[in-house]
């Protein structure tokens, strides 16, 4: 997948609450389906298709443990997409600082 489509499926993936808390679970470790269905009392169905837009977008792959095929994070789609959002974040924190540094003044005078 080409590098802009990659970064595209993972901010469609992300817009999801339900995949953004999948990925916080997977954060602490690997999880099966049904592990990662419980908190959201989803039809399998519904979860496997979640599942399907993450491992579409890279941010996550099944491993193959016996009959079990927990499912793990992959970091590096998510290291994309920020190494894409920090220039945004740069000039937000520059013109914070600049904001600051403003009112520190008018507060002075």
């Amino acid at each position: 997948m080409h590098t802009e489509q990659r970064l595209s499926a993972v901010f469609h993936a992300l817009a999801d609450p339900t995949r953004r808390a999948i990925l916080a679970k997977l954060a602490a470790g690997q999880a099966t389906v049904a592990e990662l269905s419980e908190p959201f009392r989803l039809a399998q169905p519904t979860i496997s298709k979640h599942l399907r837009v993450l491992e579409d977008a890279g941010l996550i792959e099944a491993e193959r443990d016996a009959q079990r095929r927990p499912r793990r994070l992959v970091l590096s789609p998510l290291q994309a997409a920020d190494a894409w959002l920090r220039p945004f974040r740069e000039q937000w924190e520059r013109r914070f600082d600049r904001l600051e540094a403003h009112l520190a003044h008018k507060k002075r005078t």
